[in-house]
């Protein structure tokens, strides 16, 4: 008795799709984040907000005056950030 056959034959996949590597279309411009601001304001509770930035910043804030501060706070960082500013003081484009 003979085994029945299962799937396709062998010649088909030897004739599969050919599969071509691109490269990837969403080329960067070397700009990278480096500062980033959550803030969580649910509807009827307390907001919340966490300022963190790569240079070693790392601020919360709990309620409405606070995390109003800190959303000032964190615009000013980005003037006097280390990582955004060159050698001599002045900023990086």
């Amino acid at each position: 008795m003979r085994a029945a056959a299962v799937g396709a034959p062998k010649s088909v996949a030897r004739q599969g799709v050919l599969t071509a590597l691109r490269p990837d279309p969403r080329l960067g411009d070397g700009r990278y984040p480096i500062a980033w601001l959550h803030i969580c304001a649910p509807r009827g509770a307390v907001p919340t907000a966490t300022s963190w930035c790569a240079c070693g910043r790392d601020r919360s804030a709990v309620g409405h005056r606070k995390v109003l501060s800190l959303i000032a706070d964190h615009a000013d960082h980005r003037d006097l950030c280390p990582l955004r500013t060159t050698q001599k003081g002045g900023n990086v484009a």
